[in-house]
Protein backbone atom coordinates (compact mmCIF):
# COMPACT_ATOMS: atom_id res chain seq x y z
CA UNK A 1 0.00 0.00 0.00
CA UNK A 2 1.53 3.30 -1.12
CA UNK A 3 1.90 6.07 1.45
CA UNK A 4 1.16 9.62 0.27
CA UNK A 5 1.93 12.91 2.04
CA UNK A 6 -0.51 15.75 1.25
CA UNK A 7 0.78 19.24 2.09
CA UNK A 8 -2.16 21.53 1.35
CA UNK A 9 -3.54 24.43 3.42
CA UNK A 10 -7.00 24.47 1.80
CA UNK A 11 -8.95 22.16 4.09
CA UNK A 12 -11.60 21.37 1.47
CA UNK A 13 -9.02 20.21 -1.08
CA UNK A 14 -6.97 18.32 1.49
CA UNK A 15 -10.01 16.41 2.74
CA UNK A 16 -11.14 15.68 -0.81
CA UNK A 17 -7.74 14.25 -1.67
CA UNK A 18 -7.69 12.14 1.50
CA UNK A 19 -11.05 10.57 0.70
CA UNK A 20 -10.30 9.95 -2.98
CA UNK A 21 -6.86 8.46 -2.34
CA UNK A 22 -8.22 6.24 0.43
CA UNK A 23 -10.85 5.00 -2.01
CA UNK A 24 -8.04 4.14 -4.47
CA UNK A 25 -6.16 2.13 -1.85
CA UNK A 26 -3.54 4.68 -0.74
CA UNK A 27 -2.75 5.64 2.85
CA UNK A 28 -2.31 9.36 3.51
CA UNK A 29 -0.90 11.82 6.01
CA UNK A 30 -1.59 15.55 5.79
CA UNK A 31 -0.25 18.93 6.81
CA UNK A 32 -1.60 22.43 6.27
CA UNK A 33 1.68 24.17 7.15
CA UNK A 34 4.78 24.43 4.99
CA UNK A 35 7.34 24.04 7.76
CA UNK A 36 5.52 21.11 9.32
CA UNK A 37 5.05 19.47 5.91
CA UNK A 38 8.76 19.84 5.19
CA UNK A 39 9.65 18.16 8.48
CA UNK A 40 7.21 15.33 7.79
CA UNK A 41 8.70 14.82 4.33
CA UNK A 42 12.19 14.66 5.85
CA UNK A 43 11.24 12.16 8.53
CA UNK A 44 8.54 10.06 6.85
CA UNK A 45 9.00 7.20 4.41
CA UNK A 46 6.55 8.39 1.74
CA UNK A 47 6.10 6.99 -1.75
CA UNK A 48 4.86 10.32 -3.16
CA UNK A 49 4.23 13.89 -2.00
CA UNK A 50 1.37 16.11 -3.18
CA UNK A 51 2.61 19.63 -2.48
CA UNK A 52 0.78 22.94 -2.73
CA UNK A 53 2.80 25.86 -4.09
CA UNK A 54 1.48 28.54 -1.73
CA UNK A 55 1.75 27.49 1.93
CA UNK A 56 2.08 29.31 5.25
CA UNK A 57 5.59 29.56 6.75
CA UNK A 58 7.41 27.78 3.90
CA UNK A 59 6.48 27.70 0.22
CA UNK A 60 6.11 24.53 -1.80
CA UNK A 61 8.99 25.61 -4.04
CA UNK A 62 11.31 26.01 -1.06
CA UNK A 63 10.21 22.67 0.41
CA UNK A 64 10.93 20.95 -2.89
CA UNK A 65 14.28 22.71 -3.26
CA UNK A 66 15.39 21.67 0.24
CA UNK A 67 14.30 18.06 -0.12
CA UNK A 68 16.18 17.63 -3.40
CA UNK A 69 19.28 19.32 -1.96
CA UNK A 70 19.17 16.77 0.88
CA UNK A 71 19.04 13.90 -1.61
CA UNK A 72 15.40 13.00 -0.93
CA UNK A 73 14.12 11.75 -4.30
CA UNK A 74 10.49 11.04 -3.35
CA UNK A 75 8.24 11.91 -6.34
CA UNK A 76 6.57 15.32 -5.91
CA UNK A 77 3.47 16.58 -7.68
CA UNK A 78 2.94 20.31 -7.13
CA UNK A 79 -0.49 21.95 -6.95
CA UNK A 80 -1.24 25.62 -7.46
CA UNK A 81 -4.05 28.01 -8.28
CA UNK A 82 -1.69 29.82 -10.63
CA UNK A 83 -1.53 28.96 -14.32
CA UNK A 84 1.66 30.71 -15.28
CA UNK A 85 4.41 29.05 -17.32
CA UNK A 86 7.12 30.60 -15.15
CA UNK A 87 5.59 29.00 -12.04
CA UNK A 88 5.54 25.62 -13.73
CA UNK A 89 9.15 25.94 -14.89
CA UNK A 90 10.24 27.03 -11.40
CA UNK A 91 8.51 24.05 -9.83
CA UNK A 92 10.06 21.61 -12.27
CA UNK A 93 13.50 23.19 -12.04
CA UNK A 94 13.67 22.78 -8.26
CA UNK A 95 12.86 19.10 -8.62
CA UNK A 96 9.11 18.56 -8.86
CA UNK A 97 8.13 15.57 -10.98
CA UNK A 98 4.87 17.06 -12.20
CA UNK A 99 2.65 20.11 -11.86
CA UNK A 100 -1.13 20.53 -11.77
CA UNK A 101 -3.23 23.68 -11.80
CA UNK A 102 -6.35 23.94 -9.65
CA UNK A 103 -9.09 23.07 -10.25
CA UNK A 104 -8.12 19.64 -11.53
CA UNK A 105 -9.88 16.37 -12.27
CA UNK A 106 -9.06 13.68 -9.72
CA UNK A 107 -8.75 11.13 -12.53
CA UNK A 108 -5.91 13.15 -14.07
CA UNK A 109 -4.13 13.49 -10.73
CA UNK A 110 -4.41 9.75 -10.14
CA UNK A 111 -2.99 9.07 -13.61
CA UNK A 112 -0.05 11.36 -12.98
CA UNK A 113 0.54 9.75 -9.59
CA UNK A 114 0.68 6.32 -11.21
CA UNK A 115 3.18 7.61 -13.78
CA UNK A 116 5.40 9.17 -11.10
CA UNK A 117 5.29 6.04 -8.95
CA UNK A 118 6.07 3.83 -11.94
CA UNK A 119 9.04 6.00 -12.89
CA UNK A 120 10.31 5.83 -9.31
CA UNK A 121 10.18 2.02 -9.42
CA UNK A 122 11.94 1.87 -12.79
CA UNK A 123 14.72 4.23 -11.69
CA UNK A 124 16.23 1.53 -9.47
CA UNK A 125 16.21 -1.11 -12.21
CA UNK A 126 18.98 0.37 -14.38
CA UNK A 127 21.02 2.59 -12.05
CA UNK A 128 23.94 3.32 -14.39
CA UNK A 129 23.39 4.47 -17.97
CA UNK A 130 26.14 5.18 -20.50
CA UNK A 131 26.35 6.84 -23.88
CA UNK A 132 29.54 7.98 -25.56
CA UNK A 133 31.70 9.56 -22.88
CA UNK A 134 28.70 10.22 -20.63
CA UNK A 135 27.94 8.16 -17.50
CA UNK A 136 24.73 8.75 -15.57
CA UNK A 137 24.23 7.16 -12.14
CA UNK A 138 20.58 7.24 -11.08
CA UNK A 139 21.26 6.07 -7.53
CA UNK A 140 23.93 8.67 -6.84
CA UNK A 141 22.20 11.29 -8.97
CA UNK A 142 25.46 12.04 -10.77
CA UNK A 143 26.47 12.67 -14.38
CA UNK A 144 30.05 12.61 -15.69
CA UNK A 145 31.63 13.41 -19.03
CA UNK A 146 34.80 11.34 -18.77
CA UNK A 147 35.94 12.44 -15.30
CA UNK A 148 34.25 15.86 -15.38
CA UNK A 149 31.08 16.23 -13.30
CA UNK A 150 28.05 17.68 -15.10
CA UNK A 151 25.60 19.54 -12.86
CA UNK A 152 21.96 19.14 -13.99
CA UNK A 153 18.57 20.08 -12.58
CA UNK A 154 16.21 17.20 -11.80
CA UNK A 155 14.28 17.51 -15.07
CA UNK A 156 17.48 17.84 -17.11
CA UNK A 157 18.75 14.70 -15.36
CA UNK A 158 15.54 12.77 -16.11
CA UNK A 159 15.52 13.93 -19.73
CA UNK A 160 19.12 12.82 -20.23
CA UNK A 161 18.35 9.49 -18.53
CA UNK A 162 15.42 8.91 -20.90
CA UNK A 163 17.55 9.76 -23.93
CA UNK A 164 20.29 7.39 -22.74
CA UNK A 165 17.81 4.58 -22.05
CA UNK A 166 16.73 4.92 -25.67
CA UNK A 167 20.04 5.91 -27.24
CA UNK A 168 20.25 5.75 -31.04
CA UNK A 169 16.44 5.67 -31.20
CA UNK A 170 14.48 8.62 -32.63
CA UNK A 171 12.07 9.89 -29.97
CA UNK A 172 9.11 12.14 -30.71
CA UNK A 173 8.36 15.15 -28.56
CA UNK A 174 5.16 13.39 -27.48
CA UNK A 175 7.12 10.38 -26.21
CA UNK A 176 9.59 12.58 -24.36
CA UNK A 177 6.95 14.71 -22.64
CA UNK A 178 4.87 11.70 -21.63
CA UNK A 179 7.81 9.77 -20.19
CA UNK A 180 9.79 12.62 -18.62
CA UNK A 181 7.08 15.04 -17.52
CA UNK A 182 4.34 12.51 -17.03
CA UNK A 183 1.43 14.40 -18.52
CA UNK A 184 -0.26 14.24 -21.88
CA UNK A 185 1.36 16.18 -24.67
CA UNK A 186 -0.09 19.57 -25.56
CA UNK A 187 0.60 20.74 -29.09
CA UNK A 188 1.56 24.26 -28.06
CA UNK A 189 4.10 23.35 -25.39
CA UNK A 190 7.80 23.74 -26.17
CA UNK A 191 9.07 22.35 -22.88
CA UNK A 192 11.03 19.57 -24.63
CA UNK A 193 12.82 22.02 -26.92
CA UNK A 194 13.68 24.27 -23.96
CA UNK A 195 15.21 21.46 -21.92
CA UNK A 196 17.06 20.01 -24.90
CA UNK A 197 18.71 23.44 -25.26
CA UNK A 198 19.64 23.32 -21.56
CA UNK A 199 21.23 19.89 -21.99
CA UNK A 200 23.11 20.89 -25.11
CA UNK A 201 24.56 23.94 -23.38
CA UNK A 202 25.82 21.80 -20.48
CA UNK A 203 27.10 18.85 -22.55
CA UNK A 204 27.43 19.30 -26.31
CA UNK A 205 28.48 22.96 -26.29
CA UNK A 206 30.65 22.68 -23.21
CA UNK A 207 32.56 19.58 -24.31
CA UNK A 208 32.44 20.10 -28.07
CA UNK A 209 30.32 17.04 -28.85
CA UNK A 210 27.09 16.52 -30.78
CA UNK A 211 25.37 13.65 -29.03
CA UNK A 212 21.86 15.15 -29.04
CA UNK A 213 20.53 15.27 -32.58
CA UNK A 214 17.46 17.11 -33.85
CA UNK A 215 15.38 14.94 -36.16
CA UNK A 216 13.44 17.47 -38.20
CA UNK A 217 9.69 17.09 -37.97
CA UNK A 218 9.89 14.30 -35.40
CA UNK A 219 11.91 14.99 -32.27
CA UNK A 220 15.34 14.09 -30.90
CA UNK A 221 17.91 11.33 -30.72
CA UNK A 222 20.90 10.63 -28.51
CA UNK A 223 23.46 9.40 -31.00
CA UNK A 224 26.05 7.16 -29.33
CA UNK A 225 29.05 8.08 -31.44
Amino acid sequence: MKKILIVEDEQRISRFLQLELKHEGYTTETSADGREGYQMAQAGNYDLIILDLMLPNLSGVEICRRLRAEGIATPIIMLTAKDDVSDKVTGLDVGADDYMTKPFAIEELLARMRTALKKQTKSSETPVLKGGKITLDRNRYEVFFDSDAVVLTKKEFELLAYLLMNKNMVLSREQIVENVWGYEYEAETNVTDVYIRYLRSKIDEKFGTSYIKTIRGIGYQFKDE
